[in-house]
């Protein structure tokens, strides 16, 4: 039998205290629970950890399982809840319009559609102020390539390498992950470009990106300038001199990269790809499905950490906190080429969806969550970039405002991913301490930290002191 790890290590962590009281869970036993899982549910949609959690109820940043079970969730459902877990102004906002109406279609006016389409329009520059409402970010995204093949008649797309932009049989062309691919055509049109990624790319430095905390890597260049970014800009050229026709479609990135890690890339890149873009015709198109909404702290779109304006911006998952919707907001112009022909969604801004949103901008706006994300995002970053310079393995911490990348290395000088039996014993050992971490990056070497905006210092205290014993950990089973 396998001897159960016992740490000497004990942990000082406290979890902050919550006075929200869970229900009793009543629905099937665990055990009922996973064999259905096994026989009725397709086994592409996999679970996090050993045993999986049964969660059961949440409030704001907390998740309760089925045993009462307390964990702060610093994922937020893959970086969906927003404002926190059953926010109660979204929530009443809801039941008010469930009792109201639920569906129509866009083919009548009503209300919630015009309001919401005002209000989220009113947080964009000119010229972007039409939307196309959609239920998720990959039928966002399909979308902004529909319309830009359509718009500009061309057909040609380039990505990043590393972005994931989605999983349906169009997006998955400008998905540059492995693990998404399947083994069927896709693609057709799309190119993948070199990721100017300033950690783990051939150029990077320690002035590179904009965020709390720099790379490791030693940096000479001169002020103002970035050698980092030039050579990045001349791998993209390359791309645009040899792998498309002298005409393009578009461009799609994330302002930060979010299932590949939270990978950033040098200041002004994005500013010079979108000049080379629109000198060949393309629109640019920025996925903000996870820097959206106040994430990244500084601002409210991730598009404007970059000083650009984007032709085409695609939003979802924190959009509605939870609630399928999503969104494509667009120029009149860009817009008009999809009037030709019919286009249409029957749930796209359905009446539900609009409250919702609406309700999250304005939960968004009072809880001054934007501005938090920026606070504790960046003393987050600055308290994991202390277990950085403490802890050979753990490489990079990078990100902005609540939009975290931790990256795991056997070693700082090889940048080589920790194996993932390591990494796995560490993510463990957090969630049994109680708090929950994503994964991302192409070994999924990276650690996500996304939480919903709502989280306060003291929960970055816990989660931090957390992490630090599972680091510790690590270190005493190692030696």
């Amino acid at each position: 039998r396998q001897q159960k790890w016992k740490s000497s290590v004990s942990t000082q962590a406290k979890m902050p205290p919550c006075d929200f009281v869970p229900e009793k869970y009543e629905s099937y036993p665990y055990e009922r629970m996973q064999k259905i899982r096994e026989q009725n549910i397709a086994p592409s949609l996999r679970t996090y950890y050993k045993k999986p959690l049964l969660l059961h109820q949440g409030h704001m940043q907390w998740l309760f399982d089925h045993e009462g079970r307390r964990y702060l969730d610093l994922f937020a459902g893959i970086v969906t809840v927003s404002v926190g877990h059953c926010h109660p102004k979204v929530t009443m906002a809801t039941q008010k319009q469930l009792a109201r109406l639920w569906h129509t279609t866009n083919i009548y006016m009503y209300p919630p559609i015009h309001e919401y389409a005002e209000k989220l329009t009113s947080l964009f520059p000119d010229p972007l102020k039409v939307v196309y409402l959609t239920n998720s970010g990959s039928e966002a995204n399909d979308l902004a390539m529909f319309m830009a093949r359509l718009h500009t008649r061309n057909f040609d797309i380039i990505s990043l390498r590393g972005g994931y932009h989605g999983g349906s049989p169009y997006t998955l062309g400008l998905t540059s992950l492995t693990p998404y691919k399947h083994g069927v055509a896709n693609g057709f049109g799309c190119t993948a470009t070199m990721l100017p990624d300033v950690f783990r790319g051939p150029w990077g430095g320690s002035h590179c990106r904009d965020s709390p905390v720099q790379t490791v890597r030693k940096c000479s260049c001169a002020e103002g300038a970035c050698l980092a970014k030039d050579q990045y800009i001349e791998q993209f050229k390359d791309t645009l001199n040899t792998s498309v026709p002298k005409t393009v479609a578009g461009f799609i990135a994330e302002p930060i990269q979010g299932v590949n890690g939270a990978v950033q890339y040098p200041r002004n890149f994005l500013k010079e790809a979108y000049q080379l873009i629109r000198e060949r015709g393309g629109l640019c198109i920025s996925d903000e499905v996870q820097t959206g909404f106040g994430r990244t702290g500084s601002h409210f779109w991730g598009f404007q950490t970059h000083d650009v304006v984007p032709d085409i911006v695609t939003l979802a998952k924190g959009i509605g906190n939870g609630f399928p919707m999503a969104a494509v907001v667009t120029t009149k112009e860009i817009a008009n080429s999809l009037a030709q022909n019919l286009h249409f969604n029957t749930f796209g801004g359905n009446p539900l969806a609009c409250v919702v949103g609406a309700a999250v901008l304005d939960a968004i706006e009072e809880d001054g969550l934007q501005k938090n994300s920026e606070d504790v995002g960046t003393y987050m970053l600055l308290e994991l970039a202390k277990l950085r310079d403490k802890f050979e393995i753990v490489g990079d911490v990078r990100g902005k405002g609540l939009m975290i990348g931790v990256e795991m290395v056997t070693d700082k000088d090889s940048r080589h991913p920790l194996p993932a039996e390591e990494i796995n014993q560490i993510w463990e050992d957090c969630k049994d301490m109680g708090v929950l971490i994503g994964r991302g990056g192409l070994y999924s070497q990276t650690f996500r930290i996304k939480p919903p905006m709502c989280i306060t210092k003291r929960d970055v205290n816990f989660a931090v002191e957390v992490f630090r014993t599972a680091l510790q950990r690590h270190v005493e089973r190692a030696t």
